[in-house]
């Protein structure tokens, strides 16, 4: 799990130390240097490191409804009316009235909400007959009401946790499938920029060959040995392997800045376009896996796929909630509280209060209720059963309904992405399979073409061919070597797409994180 993922990306190691990229125009790198640049500055992974951290937040957010709620109340008020009866007071009836409230609140996973409460008054008046005046009172309260059939049970009362943590490994799969993908576009686009670059040398090296073989003819030409008209075909020849230059320049160009835009590098420093080479050359090296390896790899490893089962997880926990939703609410209340009295006693003559005649008074202090109310000196208790019967909940269930079509459809879409997934290992172990022959097909034809080349040159210096066999088995042999280059480069991104389907990417290149661990 994410421990805290930073705000900037830390590679660790890729089993090369970290490339620095050179203040230069033209930078010589391998594909590991790419990979980590890819890794430490691409914009897309940059928008996608976030979202683990803003999942993370989420867990803490639902794990905050378990935390305690304290709450504390003062209010004070002074009441002041006309007296209508000589019982109350002479002329206006007064009441100071003061109050104090503590409150602890505590919901538990099982649903229930545990209460305590302090509740402490003053009352002060001027009111006839009284027997205690101040009056002083507080009580203790603890209450526990708890959901008997709906609400009740430690899943539905974590659901928003259970569902915020399964969101947070989403978010790390979904962020790690970004990884895998960035780092097979700095593969795919690394060797094509390979061959791009290989492609114009080839071209350029034909291009040569034309030029050789123009001067000569027009030395031969010169000293008699050769008909003019012959000159055509070697001028026609080099104006064609010029353009051919020019496609191949456009294509190097197209696959730097394809590079460059992966790798956030500028496409300009100091006013001069950046260069990038490819410093690594492609290695042929058979690799070979069955359709069940492939298969049993891929389930275990896909990021995409644990990311759906983790969906598929929270539209259970949604489904099991909503079950619970419909179920009639039987909840159970419990409550037991202590109250205590104290305040001045007033004394009346011959202990009437009618008589109206005070003839002392016993004071009595706020701590006297209090330690009273403390002291569970008075118990009180009740218990109780609510039941609540909402028609909506028999009668429609429309959210029942609901989350048990979402779970039907993430099921569905499991199985589609399974299918999804075998067929994308199928092609990807075909590909290899046939692009490792199609390497050895091209390197057996550019031999071959070559061995051409030479014989018929053989022929062309005692004079029994022509330009034009020459130029085209010189264009053949340039169409093997860049056919061969090609088909190399095609095994060995096949080679990385299979990777990339297996979601063994980070295992073949040893990709460690700093703050991540890979599962």
């Amino acid at each position: 799990m994410i421990n805290r993922v930073s705000a900037g990306l830390l590679i660790c190691m890729l089993f090369i130390t970290t490339a620095t990229f050179a203040q230069q125009n033209k930078k010589s790198l391998t594909l590991d240097d790419c990979i980590i640049g890819a890794l430490e500055n691409n914009l897309r992974v940059a928008v996608e490191v976030v979202n683990p951290q803003i999942a993370d937040v989420s867990v803490t957010r639902a794990k905050e409804k378990y935390m305690p709620l304290l709450s504390l109340g003062y209010n004070n008020r002074e009441t002041n009316t006309a007296s209508y009866s000589w019982i109350d007071a002479a002329d206006i009836v007064r009441t100071a009235y003061s109050e104090y409230n503590l409150y602890f609140n505590q919901l538990i996973p099982t649903g229930g909400v545990f209460n305590i409460s302090l509740n402490s008054y003053k009352n002060d008046t001027n009111r006839r007959l009284q027997t205690i005046n101040p009056r002083f009172g507080s009580t203790l309260a603890f209450t526990f009401t708890q959901p008997l059939l709906k609400n009740f049970g430690f899943t539905v009362n974590r659901r928003e946790i259970l569902i915020a943590k399964n969101n947070l490994q989403i978010s790390e799969n979904e962020f790690r499938q970004t990884l895998l993908d960035t780092i097979f576009r700095v593969e795919e686009a690394y060797w094509n920029l390979a061959y791009s670059i290989e492609n114009l040398n080839v071209k350029k090296q034909s291009l040569q060959l034309a030029r050789d073989l123009l001067e000569e003819n027009k030395r031969k030409i010169e000293v008699g040995t050769m008909p003019p008209i012959e000159i055509y075909t070697a001028e026609s020849e080099v104006a064609n392997r010029e353009a051919d230059i020019l496609q191949a320049d456009r294509l190097v160009k197209n696959s730097q800045d394809r590079l460059k835009t992966i790798l956030n590098l500028p496409i300009f420093e100091e006013g001069e376009p950046t260069e990038i080479i490819p410093s690594d050359r492609p290695v042929f090296e058979q690799k070979t896996i069955s359709i069940d390896e492939a298969l049993a790899a891929a389930l275990a490893n896909r990021p995409d796929l644990k990311a759906m089962k983790l969906d598929l997880e929270n539209r259970k926990i949604d489904f099991s909630y909503a079950k619970n939703q419909i179920l009639p609410s039987l909840n159970l209340q419990a409550s037991y509280w202590s109250p205590g009295i104290s305040g001045t006693q007033i004394l009346y003559l011959d202990n009437n209060p009618l008589t109206g005649v005070v003839i002392g008074a016993v004071p009595g202090g706020s701590t006297d209720a209090l330690k009273d109310a403390l002291k569970f000196n008075y118990n009180n208790w009740s218990v109780g059963l609510t039941l609540d019967i909402p028609f909506n909940t028999v009668l429609t269930r429309a959210q029942y309904a609901e989350a048990r079509l979402d779970l039907e459809q993430a099921q569905l879409r499991l199985k589609d992405q399974e299918q999804q997934i075998l067929l994308e290992i199928k092609v990807a172990v075909r590909d290899v399979e046939i692009n490792y022959e199609r390497v050895q097909a091209y390197r057996a034809a550019r031999e071959l073409a070559v061995k051409k080349l030479e014989a018929e040159q053989e022929k062309f210096k005692v004079g029994k061919s022509t330009n034009f066999f020459i130029l085209q088995y010189q264009r053949d042999v340039a169409d093997a070597r860049t056919a061969e280059l090609r088909s190399m480069v095609d095994y060995i991104t096949s080679l990385a797409e299979m990777d990339r389907v297996l979601g063994t990417t980070f295992k073949t290149k040893n990709i460690n994180f700093s703050g991540i661990a890979l599962r």
